[in-house]
């Protein structure tokens, strides 16, 4: 017995509904354990941040048990905050040392330099950028103290400047030159990557003309790439003005001198209790995120 024409046009009418012909319901089927998961750890998270930011919300006391609604004060709060205000100044100022300039001017120097070396040299090079990215930040931090301690630090020991405190007497310089270290393998691979896509001939053309090293760069090598520099650039500076490392070599210490936003946030949710002023911080962290992954992706689409 066949099966009538419009039968057959309905269920293929329902097939079609989707590129793989999967129809609706096992569609969303097969993507429903993801967004599961995104509902649980991003979406639930970050509306349940934006709630306890509009509470007097509390680690212990009256206020964990029956948090008030307070509206907008804990915002107006923290912009009134100068220890806030000082921790926006410090992650502005982290973020630009050590992930705009430090990681994207030696990720690229790395980049530029390895791209004709030996094998032998470059794979050497790269594992050992490589391994300061890949270790624990506890153990980084723990390399880190013995290069920086006071007596008998490496660093000392090699400046012959006995007692230097680094991290007490300079501990945002401290912080730069350790983030900068610690990241630049990320910034490496991806310049690698872009270089290997610059056109030969325009490097053996500009070499012909006796152009210089920084004017192959700018004016052949750049315009290849500047995709890829933006793109390093958003997603470097993302991930810096997010990381707790600085709290693992200053605790924010001393006197706030080195308290970036994270650590900040932290001290006052945890040190302090304070989970709802810490809570609408947190969402003041992500807008100025959003703001920044703005600006990148705008200056992306000119360029395109």
């Amino acid at each position: 017995m066949t099966e009538r024409p419009t039968s057959v046009a309905g269920r293929a009418k329902r097939f079609a509904t989707d590129v793989a012909g999967l129809g609706i319901a096992r569609a969303v089927g097969f993507v429903a354990p993801a967004l599961l998961l995104i509902g649980v750890f991003l979406i639930f998270p970050a509306l349940w941040t934006i709630y306890i930011g509009l509470t007097n919300y509390e680690l212990t006391g009256p206020n964990a048990v029956a948090p008030q609604l307070v509206g907008i004060d804990n915002f107006v709060n923290a912009l009134d905050d100068a220890l806030f205000q000082n921790s926006l100044w410090l992650t502005a100022l982290f973020v630009l040392g050590s992930a705009v300039i430090g990681q994207n001017i030696l990720g690229f120097v790395l980049a530029w330099t390895l791209r004709k070396a030996k094998p032998g040299l470059r794979r050497t090079v790269e594992s050992l950028v490589l391994l300061a990215w890949i270790l624990p930040s506890t153990v980084v931090a723990f390399l880190w103290f013995a290069v920086l301690d006071r007596d008998g630090g490496t660093l000392n020991a090699l400046l012959g400047s006995e007692g230097t405190a680094w991290l007490v007497e300079y501990p945002m310089l401290s912080l730069i030159v350790f983030n900068t270290w610690r990241g630049t393998a990320f910034s490496m691979l991806l310049y690698s990557s872009a270089l290997a896509a610059v056109p030969p001939s325009q490097l053996e053309t500009a070499r012909v003309v006796g152009a210089s090293g920084w004017q192959t760069v700018r004016d052949i090598v750049f315009p290849h790439i500047r995709g890829h520099v933006l793109t390093n650039t958003l997603l470097i500076s993302l991930w810096t003005a997010n990381d707790f490392s600085p709290f693992l070599l200053t605790a924010g210490g001393p006197n706030h001198a080195s308290e970036t936003l994270p650590v900040f946030i932290y001290r006052q949710a945890l040190e302090g209790g304070q989970l709802g002023y810490a809570s609408a911080i947190s969402l003041l962290l992500l807008l100025a995120n959003l703001v920044v992954a703005a600006v990148y992706l705008w200056l992306l689409r000119r360029k395109s």
